[in-house]
């Protein structure tokens, strides 16, 4: 790349009240009006969720880890809220020869703010910009993120030799002891293709000051673009005047949807009878309770004791265990309500409290619990694919464990095959079917809602927490979370046999 690019100097815009950021870049790519409201009225996005602020607390991980890579690197501490020192303090470090890396330098050009993951100087005047990425695969919009930053950095003065994008290697295998650097993360040049997206900059970046300079947003309707690349935090305000059967909830296919709201037909029960619809669709449309004839032999088919089996799990980007893989699940936790034929019911649990290698001790207590007789019913076939993990992992246990899958009843599947509730809206999720079948049995008074939140939560105990009484807390919510999905599991199988007329044994 050339020292300054005449690209770079076309930008002349005077510089506007409002600084972008590469972030606030990509928005503006992915909706003129996500930019606006950023900028004008960021009290109307909706919070990140704890699964979503868990995921951006990933990506920061795994950027720290990815400065070993660079061992001699200085980084530039001061935080978005101290942009003038940070401005300063990466200038000191860009003209000082012996930094040979500059981590989440400060850099501002024609309203402009980055701050650049790596840095790294190659000679006297040549510098390589290296964006990491939590990923396991190179995306389009980290070329647009690399694009805008070799924009400014050149605009700034500094001379791009390269663009590189390091993500993680998800074939790597974590043996044990100091991190592979060079096995788990995978360093590609991209320096053509954002060579080829730097032209377009100019017209984007003038289209984003022209759109925030007026007096009100964008009138842009909200449709599946709001969910590429990223989910918007804006979609609840942009949505909040939709009908409650606005076609876009219409489940499958988001071609359909949008040729339908193309065709002007706003809410699913306006779609023609003559527009070809899946099953689901079909039941989404005729918003009715629908139940299968093979409903009642599908539920009679299990047989006793009953076990409803759930593991919890966390992926963490980076291996914390050996023989473990990045964004690999491991499961910490399990619970098990035994459904007796008298209707007795019985709880068994297990959860790792420590910082350990649960594995094993998971798939030990999990065997005990199960024994060898009666069905195993599950809500996905996530339960197949971690017993069969655990049993490569633990080639001693592998043929129990193998046993133990052969005796797994999806739930799930029967359901999706044979009932539809019109409180599902199209959505076969544990989290929906419950309350529309049992509503005395949500989920909204746990303080741990979801497996995102579950998996966040242990990390935290484990890891992090060093207070007792925290830890204590911690661990009985993930225990009253866990057993709700297996208690849920057994309503639902009362409920539905109550569907169909018959009782349970």
């Amino acid at each position: 790349m050339p020292h300054v690019s005449e690209q770079a100097k076309n930008l002349t815009q005077p510089v506007p009240t409002h600084r972008l950021s590469k972030s606030r870049f990509l928005a503006g790519l992915q909706c003129a009006k996500r930019l606006y409201l950023e900028i004008h009225s960021p009290e109307l996005a909706t919070p990140p969720t704890p699964d979503r602020r868990a995921i951006m607390d990933m990506g920061t991980g795994v950027g720290v880890v990815a400065r070993q890579y660079f061992p001699h690197g200085v980084l530039v501490e001061e935080t978005h809220r101290q942009i003038p020192s940070a401005l300063l303090r990466t200038s000191e470090l860009v003209k000082d020869p012996a930094v040979s890396a500059i981590f989440e330098g400060a850099f501002v050009w024609q309203g402009i703010l980055v701050r650049v993951d790596i840095l790294e100087r190659l000679d006297s005047t040549r510098w390589r910009l290296v964006e990491v990425k939590a990923t396991s695969k190179v995306k389009a919009t980290h070329l647009d993120d690399l694009a805008i930053q070799s924009a400014v950095l050149e605009g700034y003065g500094i001379e791009v030799a390269g663009c590189f994008l390091m993500h993680l290697n998800t074939q790597y295998s974590f043996l044990g002891g100091d991190l592979n650097l060079d096995e788990m993360f995978v360093l590609e040049n991209m320096t053509e293709e954002v060579q080829a997206r730097r032209p377009s900059i100019q017209a984007q970046l003038e289209n984003m000051w022209n759109a925030l300079r007026e007096a009100t947003p964008p009138t842009i309707a909200p449709d599946n673009h709001c969910y590429q690349p990223y989910e918007c935090p804006f979609w609840d305000h942009c949505t909040k005047d939709k009908p409650r059967r606005w076609v876009f909830h219409l489940p499958g296919s988001s071609k359909l949807q949008t040729l339908l709201m193309e065709e002007g037909i706003e809410t699913i029960d306006e779609i023609p009878d003559h527009i070809q619809l899946s099953s689901i669709q079909r039941r989404v449309k005729d918003n009715a309770e629908w139940i299968s004839p093979l409903l009642r032999p599908r539920l009679q088919s299990v047989r006793y004791p009953v076990h409803h089996l759930d593991f919890e799990t966390f992926m963490p980007a980076i291996p914390a265990f050996a023989h473990t893989r990045p964004y690999r699940p491991i499961p910490f936790q399990w619970s098990n309500h035994i459904e007796y034929p008298d209707g007795t019911v019985v709880h068994h649990h297990y959860l790792c409290t420590d910082g350990r290698d649960p594995r094993e001790e998971v798939a030990m207590s999990l065997l005990e619990s199960v024994g060898e007789a009666g069905t195993i019913c599950v809500y996905s076939e996530y339960e197949r694919f971690l017993l069969f993990a655990l049993g490569d992992f633990l080639p001693q246990l592998k043929s129990a464990l193998s046993n133990v899958v052969c005796r797994l009843w999806d739930l799930l599947s029967v359901i999706q095959q044979h009932y539809y509730h019109p409180d599902f809206h199209g959505s076969y999720s544990i989290k929906t079917v419950l309350p529309a079948l049992v509503p005395t049995l949500a989920y909204d008074d746990l303080a741990i809602q979801n497996g995102a939140v579950a998996a966040v939560m242990y990390q935290k105990m484990v890891f992090l927490e060093t207070d007792l009484m925290e830890r204590a807390h911690i661990a009985q919510a993930l225990h009253e979370y866990c057993g709700r999905d297996t208690w849920a599991m057994v309503e639902l199988r009362r409920v539905l046999m109550n569907r169909v007329g018959s009782s349970l044994p």
